[in-house]
């Protein structure tokens, strides 16, 4: 039976079905003779980390994925600040950023350009450097520069991650207030931190609009770079470990720092892994690296974000092509694969991404495979999200997935069974063995009742 997991993630591969191929998805229309090849051979389903019609960003499916529940996520900014490597207390807020145009309006709101206008580093560099740091009512506000047009702020002080976004995601659309959340509305440090948030924010604006930078931008013809939006704060919070929660060394190979800062925040080793300009030899390469880690880590987390990356240019045909890439990858180390008799691959998705439409994300359930020595081989014959709601699995949910996993693993606790005070999914629980000589429980009762009384109702 399988004694480890590799999970290859192709994030974002789920999509909708299309005109110009045929009323198909690009997974369906995609010649994946590898993918398919696995899908014969092993148990098939359908996943959603949450629930149906909910559109996912992929922080929240990982987490739920990994047999997390949703009220320990600490926020994808205090994640991204893990990943950076930048210093963050337990009080701090973290939010997402990145430069923008903004275009005043008469009504005094700023519209929102977010086009993602090439710059140089030393454009990008100077912009931000000047507005670095900033202080309002005792709370400290700290860019960090984070690669191209992004970074993260830092927030410290009386301060909370219980705050609105300012970024509309919208083009043509004026930036949000930032406003602390309904829930929080008598929260004073909720309330101090979307204050000083926005005010920050504007004195972004008003520093940036006539700087030398943008000053040469407009002389050029390019839009200046006038302003930052923001969203998804968030804060550290105590969480147990991979190894605590599901009982399984743990390691993530993967490019993003969002996936580093949840290997740190879970206490699961990384990688950071280069994204080339081939996927599918990409995939490859981590793929054979993880087979070469295998005796050292229980489950391996493979990730590609290619197919998410080729839907948000809103071209199906050319998500097409890059799950062909990866599937040609894949086919260079499915021997490899499927010589372990001790592994248990697992190939999923975190989310749907649509390759046209306004939506960033989508609802959609995304097709899952469990292959391996003793998985129940079903009638599916291809692997997308038409054919794999017909496999055994059925719907997979939530943290199902990861329950899965510890089932063919023959890692799965009996319910009911309590082998350390915390009830977690796995077997054998990492208990504290009965020691000679400590006493732990007082003798029983010597009344010279009859011992054959004991446990008997009275």
């Amino acid at each position: 039976m399988p004694k480890k997991c590799i999970l290859i993630l192709l994030d974002g591969l789920g999509d909708r079905a299309y005109p110009e191929l045929g009323h198909r998805t690009p997974l369906q229309a995609a010649q994946t003779p590898v993918l398919d090849s696995l899908a014969r051979d092993g148990a098939n389903g359908l996943y959603h980390a949450a629930l149906l019609g909910q559109a996912l960003p992929s922080e929240n499916a990982h987490f739920t994925m990994f047999g997390y529940d949703m009220q320990d996520f600490p926020g994808r900014g205090a994640l991204e600040a893990l990943g950076a490597g930048i210093p963050l207390s337990a009080r701090d807020v973290a939010v997402l950023t990145h430069l923008v145009h903004l275009a005043p309006t008469s009504e005094g709101t700023l519209l929102l350009n977010d086009a993602k206008h090439p710059a140089t580093a030393e454009e990008i560099q100077s912009l931000m450097g000047a507005v670095e740091n900033f202080a309002l009512d005792g709370i400290q506000v700290h860019l960090h520069p984070t690669g191209k047009l992004g970074g993260i702020l830092t927030l410290s002080g009386e301060v909370a991650p219980f705050v609105t976004d300012s970024d509309t995601m919208m083009n043509g659309t004026p930036l949000m207030a930032v406003r602390p959340w309904a829930d929080h509305a008598d929260d004073g440090a909720a309330r101090s931190t979307a204050k000083v948030l926005g005010a920050y924010l504007e004195w972004v604006h008003h520093t940036l609009q006539d700087h030398p930078v943008n000053r040469s931008r407009r002389e050029k013809g390019q839009v200046p770079l006038n302003g930052l939006v923001t969203q998804r704060a968030g804060r550290l919070k105590p969480v147990a470990s991979f190894s605590q929660a599901c009982g399984l060394r743990g390691l993530i190979l993967a490019s993003g720092i969002i996936y580093l800062g949840l290997a740190a925040y879970l206490g699961m080793d990384a990688r950071q892994v280069t994204d080339g300009d081939d996927p599918g030899r990409d995939l490859a390469q981590r793929v054979q690296t993880a087979l070469e880690l295998a005796g050292r880590y229980d489950f391996i987390h493979v990730h590609t974000k290619t197919p998410d990356e080729a839907a948000h240019t809103k071209d199906p045909q050319r998500k097409m092509r890059v799950i062909e890439a990866l599937d040609q990858g894949l086919g260079t180390v499915l021997e490899a694969l499927r010589a372990d008799p001790e592994l248990l691959l697992v190939v999923a998705a975190d989310h749907s991404t649509p390759s046209a439409g306004p939506l960033i994300h989508s609802g959609e359930p995304v097709p899952v495979i469990y292959h391996g020595p003793g998985i129940r081989r079903d009638a599916v014959q291809r692997y997308d999200e038409v054919s794999a709601a017909g496999g055994a699995l059925g719907f997979v949910r939530g943290k199902e997935l990861m329950y899965l996993i510890l089932n063919h693993l023959d890692r799965a606790k009996l319910q009911g069974i309590m082998d350390t005070p915390v009830d977690q999914p796995y077997w054998p629980g990492r208990y504290e063995p009965l020691r000679l000589g400590k006493r732990t429980h007082h003798p029983p009762p010597t009344d010279g009742g009859d011992s054959g009384d004991r446990g008997k109702a009275r």
